[in-house]
């Protein structure tokens, strides 16, 4: 059972002697929600009935939910688990000194955080650059409120900034480092203007949301480029989430030309092909067991589902976008690409958008064509 700092600092490794100078104690709310990183079943904590319990959570490699509904609801153990939407948390450690090893801040660096949180990562780059080094932009104002109450008790004053982190704070670009602490589908040009060339953005990139990836984008002027460096999970920027609206007009059927299982299983490879192929697009994989495969566009309403049977896949779609058509298509050509793994591809930001490459930067996945239905 967790007891103390030396439980963490085993956690975050090179961050260990900040994590000492900013204990997590000081971020975690009296009562709150934890779920180890561990898979194990999540767990109402609360310090004042069962202390010992509260501690274990603070010290282990556990994310605790600490806002619920953006607010409008208040956090309880039955909201946390009863289809309240989770709006603010403090990231489990392993995976919070991951982001900052990407990130690796020089001694005398200015950092933009994007997403103060509870304050905790704020904190420890504080701990490492000083906190004139560290300008954090919270989106929520109630959750910047608890987060200056946390770093003025853990002894930290960093530059707290309320407001929407996609435009970044330029009023003190330009930034040497970029963390961010929220997932994005899209990465804001705006993070790139303001960090001078060379500097590096550490960025939980979720083009299929929520679940995504870690991307380090080092910064060439007027661009941003790197590689995909693995798995993570955060909440959505809040300008980036994603809104579902009711389905459009026009109902239609066909049978599967691909065995959907192929594209469900085709892993995340085959995910980050399809935001260069078809940006926005949505793919669920299992949505009811392993006997459907989907795929949605939210900005046209669109939508298509291949449900398994005796017979074989039949595809159902709605709205303007042959999705499915446009699906098969995009996983024809990842096959085509020779079914490239996730580690090959990369990401340039620039003034014209976001770009998916394969291999080098150049080498660029282009959208293909949106083709409406008949």
């Amino acid at each position: 059972m967790a007891t103390g700092p030396d439980d963490l600092a085993h956690l975050v490794h090179d961050w260990s002697e900040e994590s000492r100078a900013a204990l997590r104690e000081h971020f975690i709310p009296e009562a709150a929600w934890a779920s180890p990183l561990d898979s194990d079943p999540g767990y109402w904590i609360d310090r004042t009935a069962d202390p010992d319990r509260w501690r274990s959570a603070v010290y282990s490699d556990t994310t605790i939910l600490t806002q619920v509904d953006d607010g409008g609801t208040a956090l309880t153990e039955e909201t946390a688990t009863a289809g309240s939407t989770p709006s603010s948390s403090s990231t489990a450690p392993s995976l919070v000194a991951a982001f900052l090893r990407m990130l690796d801040p020089y001694p005398g660096d200015r950092v933009l955080e994007v997403g103060t949180g509870t304050g905790w990562t704020a904190a420890l780059l504080s701990a490492r650059l000083g906190v004139d080094g560290v300008v954090s932009v919270e989106v929520d104002d109630q959750v910047a409120k608890h987060a200056a109450v946390n770093l003025e008790r853990a002894g930290f004053a960093p530059h707290l900034v309320v407001g929407d982190g996609a435009d970044g704070w330029p009023e003190r670009a330009p930034y040497d480092r970029v963390h961010v602490t929220c997932g994005v589908a899209t990465v804001p040009y705006a993070w790139v203007a303001q960090t001078r060339p060379g500097g590096v953005l550490a960025v939980p990139w979720a083009p299929n949301h929520v679940s995504g990836h870690r991307l380090a984008l080092t910064s060439t002027g007027n661009a941003a480029v790197g590689r995909i460096r693995g798995d993570t999970s955060f909440m959505m920027l809040r300008s980036q989430r994603l809104a579902y609206p009711p389905p459009a007009d026009g109902r239609r059927e066909s049978a599967a030309r691909v065995d959907p299982r192929r594209i469900g299983r085709a892993g995340r490879g085959m995910e980050v092909a399809l935001a260069g192929f078809l940006p926005g697009v949505l793919l669920n994989a299992g949505l009811d067991g392993a006997d459907q495969v989907g795929v949605r566009d939210p900005g046209t309403r669109s939508y298509a589902i291949a449900t398994g049977s005796d017979g074989g896949w039949e595809v159902v779609q709605i709205g303007p976008r042959s999705l499915w058509e446009e699906l098969e298509t995009a996983y024809l050509a990842w096959v085509e690409w020779g079914c490239p793994d996730r580690g090959r591809f990369g990401v340039t930001v620039d003034a014209a958008g976001q770009h998916v490459w394969l291999d080098r930067p150049d080498n660029r996945l282009a959208p293909l064509e949106v083709r409406a239905d008949g």
